[in-house]
C-alpha cells in the first residue's frame, strides 16, 4: 500500500481519536479528497470522522481553502456595495421552509447585493438550489450569468453541486451524500465571488463559534452566525428563530467578535404562534408556492414575520440598517411595496440561457 495512503488513514484514526488537525494538514488531506488520491473508503471515512469529532475554525478554513483554490471558479462581479452571503448550514434539528432565499430575495429589493452559494437538498427535502430552479432561476448557468445577474439585479445563486462551478470534485461529493458534514461549512463558504460580508445561519449553538472565527480566519471583513431555539426544546433551526430566543455572533470591522441574545418580541415579532407554521414543505412545488404568497403579500403571519426577521440581519450586515428592529421594519415594507416580487421577476430574467421560459415557470406558479 503506498505511503500517502497509510499515512492518510493514520490522520483518520487522530480523528476518530478526537484529536484536531492544523489548517495545514486539513487543506492537504481535503486537496487529496478533490484530487481523488484516495479510496472512497478512506474520502467517507475522512468526512464521517471529521464532522463526527466536530470541526475546529482552523480544520475549516484548511477544507475551504481546499476547495477554493482547486475546486472553485472565481469571479468578480462589479458593484459599488460589498457583496454578502447568507446561508443556513443544514443539519438543524427542526426543518423550516426555505427561510433564507426568500429573506435574500427581499434584501435585494431593499439594494443590498448577494452572490449566493447553495446546493440542492442534502438533509432536507428541498435545498436552495431545487427552490431557485423551481421558481425559474437557471441555476445551471455559467458562472459568467450569475456574475452578470449580481451586478444587473443585485442578485445571484452559484449552484455549489455544478461542474460548472466546482468542476474539479466537489459537485461529485456532494452528489453522493446524503448525510451532514463540514462541507455543510466550508464548502458553502467557497463562494465564486468570495463575498467579504456573510450571515449564516447554523445547526448547534456549540458550532457558532467555530464558524465566525473561521470566517474572521478566511478573510470576512463582517459577518453574523446565529443558531435558533424551538422554544419548547425539540432541536433548533439554523435561521433566526421567531418562536424562541436566538443565540448570535458579530465580527465586527476590527476583527473584534461579540455574542448576544436576540428575543424575536422585543424586534416586533408576535409571541404564540404555532411552530409547525414554519416546518418544511413536502415538495419543492410547496415550497415555492410558500414563497410566492409571502412576496405578494397573500402571507401576513408567521412565515412573512420570520422572513422579515432574517433579512434584518442581512441589512444590518450591509449597512443599509442600524439595527436588526430596523432591519426587519424595512423587509416588511418591502414586501408591501411589491417590490420583493418584482425583484424575483427580475432575477429569473436575468439569471438565466432563456428568459421568457424561467418567466412562463415563474408566472405558472402565481
Amino acid at each position: 500500500m503506498d505511503e500517502h495512503i497509510k499515512r492518510f488513514g493514520r490522520s483518520i484514526n487522530r480523528l476518530i481519536a478526537g484529536e484536531d488537525l492544523s489548517r495545514e494538514q486539513t487543506r492537504d488531506l481535503f486537496s487529496e479528497i478533490l484530487l481523488e488520491r484516495q479510496t472512497d473508503i478512506h474520502q467517507g471515512a475522512f468526512l464521517s470522522a471529521i464532522t463526527a469529532k466536530g470541526p475546529s475554525p482552523r480544520e475549516i478554513a484548511g477544507a475551504w481553502e481546499a476547495i477554493y483554490e482547486l475546486d472553485t471558479i472565481k469571479v468578480a462581479p462589479d458593484t459599488r456595495k460589498p457583496l454578502i452571503d447568507n446561508c443556513g448550514t443544514g443539519m438543524d434539528g427542526f426543518k423550516t421552509f426555505n427561510i433564507s432565499t426568500c429573506a435574500a430575495i427581499v434584501a435585494a429589493a431593499g439594494g443590498v447585493h448577494l452572490a449566493r452559494h447553495g446546493a440542492r437538498a442534502i438533509t432536507s427535502r428541498c435545498g436552495t438550489v431545487d427552490l431557485c430552479e423551481t421558481l425559474g432561476v437557471d441555476v445551471e448557468c455559467p458562472p459568467e450569468m450569475v456574475k452578470e445577474s449580481i451586478e444587473k439585479t443585485g442578485i445571484g445563486l452559484f449552484n455549489g453541486m455544478s461542474p460548472a462551478i466546482h468542476p474539479q470534485a466537489l459537485f461529485r461529493i456532494l452528489s453522493q451524500m446524503s448525510f451532514g458534514s463540514i462541507l455543510n461549512i466550508a464548502a458553502s463558504l467557497a463562494n465564486p465571488a468570495r463575498p467579504a460580508y456573510g450571515v449564516r445561519g447554523v445547526y448547534a449553538r456549540e458550532m457558532i463559534d467555530p464558524v465566525i472565527q473561521t470566517m474572521k480566519e478566511i478573510g470576512f471583513e463582517r459577518a453574523l452566525v446565529f443558531y435558533g431555539t424551538t422554544g419548547n426544546g425539540y432541536g433548533g433551526m439554523d435561521e433566526l428563530s421567531p418562536v424562541g430566543k436566538s443565540f448570535m455572533a458579530e465580527l465586527a470591522p476590527d476583527g473584534i467578535i461579540s455574542s448576544s441574545i436576540v428575543e424575536p418580541e422585543r424586534l416586533g415579532v408576535k409571541a404564540g404562534a404555532a411552530l409547525q407554521d414554519i416546518a418544511a414543505g413536502h415538495d419543492r412545488h410547496d415550497e415555492a408556492l410558500k414563497l410566492l404568497r409571502i412576496l405578494c403579500g397573500d402571507d401576513r403571519g408567521l412565515c412573512c414575520d420570520t422572513v422579515c426577521l432574517n433579512a434584518a440581519p442581512v441589512f444590518y450586515v450591509a449597512g443599509e440598517a442600524a439595527d436588526l428592529r430596523e432591519g426587519l421594519q424595512k423587509a416588511k415594507e418591502i414586501i408591501d411595496s411589491g417590490k420583493a416580487m418584482e425583484k424575483l421577476l427580475q432575477w429569473v430574467q436575468s439569471q438565466n440561457r432563456d428568459p421568457l421560459a424561467g418567466e412562463k415557470t415563474l408566472m405558472s406558479l402565481l
